[in-house]
């Protein structure tokens, strides 16, 4: 991290430098110390530049220049999410950061780091990653301006872009540079995207146009084969030749299945340009549903959108995502001598992030579950990659050993998901060959193998080291595969609750959880009723923790209103709720936009999802959310009134709100007691303060790199 550090290594410059906007923590759950590790690994001299001043280009000629490239992220998490709430608040403190400080990262860091570094030194090789790069590969709607924005290729103008899980790329790329090859004749990498002329494509690629394959708007019907051409049809009307009767051939299927990958291997799909998709919500609508079909390593082909008019016109051009890393892969990548804690430069400055995960562990990565909020599938991918139950079991040890303050207490063992673990296609053919885009909604494919056995071992022989007291599961669990294995649940509620154990149903509501691709809420209570059975049974008072998000995409009042009455009917009081964010390249960020549902054909006739959108409805659907919170009563009477639910409203158990709101006296005007009026108390009388109000941001971890 420093001049002085290079001289003690006897390093006269480094072959890589990573630039990141988090605070440096070698630690795997950390995307800075992955890469430089593994480079590290391979030989390579790594340096990081953490949190730079952007203002000028001073801070990132610290390391000097590198001799292969930069490598440029916002950090494990987008920088505009970890800068503002869902309501474009500015947040009051970065938990990536020492002592938490704000206004470590500008906006839209990875641009701003790119300017800087080409600023720094013209001639470098710039490359730029991770989630806020990956997110914004191709042209996408920006929550914060609330236009749809270029692919990030030309505004930062870098000569490379890794997206997904990028080990693979970046050494591959390292090596090739250190071989003299130059940057821009890199262009068969997986899992990266270019600026190319427009026209470029490797040679024997054949170019397709998307609507070819899912046209948007009316389809023309196809003519009868056996219409006859009208009377009085233009006379020397040329006739079109038909070809010689040939013989018929059969195909065997595996020939025919071999062609159809031969044929996609070598197809470029063209998406609807970043001028087309910036005006056109329809086309928007398209371009994403196009992108997430083409997003199986196993049969996703290049893409290919322009950006431009004229004489200025460029390609953004996106290989096939990366391979997925195999077990021996990934127990290699987690294997690496990580330090496992900040690096000295910070003292004793407290790093909430590293305080989360400092006893944690990652055990997989990816997700199947294709939830149309989150970002997983688009960054790490729907296939499972685990590591080995001896890898994990070390990094145990490691942390027993190694980690200042360990008690004995693992605190999770998880992922984006904590029950996936080892999950997979019974048939790698047709996993290859899949184009879902969940393989658990609208119900759990019958191909899918969700076998819980392997994490039920892992479990136990995690807990049984020497020196473990306890191993907690913190990742959200996947209820609707747990419930397929009561032995799974009782090993879970039984030995790794800690009293409280989080999920997320998200909604109640048929409407909105469709739009989710979410399981029903039945399934919920299935799990529910075996968490209390096995809990009662060990002997434990043990709870849920739901999770459920305000005004998402496809929501009305009225699914609020039932959401909030399904809370107030369980007795659930949430302190943190979450208003729906829309995050780029998501499907339900799509349908926000455009209004459209992308999980179905598109078109200007299909169906619309009406989406929440005004200040005041997301601070409706927020307050139904915490519909005991007095702050939000005003807002809620006068909705149900509109609603034509007035019958909520009261001291019954029956309502949702009283009819009247709370006031409390200042000191020095009486005892502080809590009084009920219709209106506001005499002088010196207040509103009663907000019951512990959640945030309404991007508000919990979901597993997100």
């Amino acid at each position: 991290m420093s001049r002085a550090e290079m001289d003690a290594l006897g390093w006269d410059a480094c072959d890589i430098i990573v630039v990141t906007g988090d605070a440096y923590i070698d630690h795997p759950s950390f995307g800075m110390a992955l890469i430089g590790r593994t480079l590290e690994a391979q030989g390579f001299r790594v340096g990081i530049i953490s949190q730079p001043d952007w203002h000028s280009a001073d801070a990132f000629r610290a390391l000097g220049k590198p001799r292969l490239f930069f490598g440029l992220t916002a950090g494990n998490m987008d920088s505009m999410i970890n800068r503002y709430t869902a309501d474009r608040k500015p947040r009051s403190d970065d938990a990536y950061t020492a002592d938490a400080l704000p206004d470590k990262r500008p906006d839209r860091a990875v641009v701003v780091y790119a300017q800087r570094a080409r600023e720094a030194y013209p001639d470098a090789n710039i490359v730029i990653g991770s989630i806020e790069a990956s997110l914004r590969r191709i042209a996408h709607y920006d929550h914060w301006s609330e236009k749809v924005k270029r692919s990030v290729l030309p505004d930062s103008k870098a000569d490379l872009l890794i997206f997904g899980s990028g080990e693979r790329a970046t050494i591959a790329l390292a090596h090739r540079l250190a071989a003299g090859e130059p940057i821009e004749a890199i262009r068969d990498l997986r899992g990266t995207a270019f600026m190319v002329k427009p026209g470029w494509h490797p040679e024997g690629f054949v170019e397709v146009d998307s609507i070819a394959i899912d046209r948007p708007g009316p389809v023309e019907p196809h003519r009868d084969p056996y219409e006859m051409e009208p009377e009085g049809a233009t006379a020397g009307a040329t006739s079109v030749a038909q070809p010689a009767a040939q013989p018929i051939r059969i195909v065997p299927a595996a020939e025919r299945v071999a062609s159809r990958k031969a044929d996609r291997a070598r197809q470029v799909i063209r998406l609807p340009a970043y001028e087309v998709v910036k005006d056109d919500k329809v086309m928007y609508a398209h371009a994403s549903r196009t992108f997430h079909l083409e997003s199986n390593p196993g049969n996703a082909r290049a893409m290919v959108q322009a950006h431009g008019v004229g004489p200025g016109c460029r390609d953004v051009w996106l290989n096939p995502p990366p391979i997925p890393l195999t077990t021996e892969e990934m127990d290699w990548v987690f294997g690496q001598p990580y330090a496992r804690r900040p690096h000295p430069a910070y003292g004793e400055a407290r790093i909430p992030a590293w305080d989360m995960i400092r006893f944690s562990i990652n055990i997989m990565r990816g997700c199947f579950g294709g939830c149309t909020f989150c970002s997983i599938t688009e960054h790490e991918g729907r296939i499972i990659q685990s590591r080995s139950e001896g890898s994990i079991l070390r990094e145990i040890e490691e942390i027993r050993d190694k980690t200042p303050g360990f008690t004995g207490t693992i605190s999770d063992l998880g992922g984006p998901t904590a029950n996936m673990y080892r999950m997979a296609c019974k048939d790698p053919q047709i996993e290859a060959s899949c184009r879902r885009l969940s393989c658990v909604f609208p119900g759990i494919c019958e191909n899918l193998g969700t076998d819980h056995g392997p994490l039920i071992s892992l479990y136990r022989k995690a807990r049984a080291i020497p020196g473990v007291k306890k191993v907690l599961i913190g990742s959200g669990l996947r209820y609707d595969l747990a419930v397929r294995s009561p032995e799974y649940v009782k090993e879970l509620v039984t030995h790794h609750v800690g009293g409280l154990l989080k999920i997320a149903p998200e909604h109640t509501e048929e409407g909105p959880l469709g739009k989710m691709m979410k399981p029903g809420i039945a399934t919920y209570d299935r799990f529910k009723e075996m968490f209390e059975q096995y809990s009662k049974e060990a002997g434990k008072k043990q709870h849920l923790i739901p999770y459920f998000i305000a005004a998402h995409p496809g929501t009305t009042d009225e699914d609020m209103v039932n959401l909030a009455l399904w809370l107030k009917s369980s007795n659930f009081k949430l302190d943190q709720v979450q208003t729906f964010m829309p995050t780029p390249m998501a499907m339900a960020t799509t349908m926000y936009h455009s209004g459209k549902n992308p999980l179905r054909k598109v078109s200007e006739s299909s169906e619309a999802v009406d989406t929440p959108k005004s200040g005041r409805q997301r601070r409706l659907h927020k307050a139904l959310l915490r519909y005991h919170d007095p702050e939000g009563w005003p807002l809620i009477r006068e909705a149900l009134r509109a609603m034509g639910r007035a019958e909520l409203i009261g001291s019954a158990p029956r309502h949702l709100v009283p009819r009247d709101q709370p006031v409390v006296l200042d000191r020095g005007q009486g005892s502080g007691e809590q009084k009920t009026g219709k209106a506001a108390s005499p002088t010196g009388a207040r509103r009663a303060p907000p019951l512990q109000r959640g945030g309404g941001g991007a508000g919990r971890p979901r597993g997100r790199s």
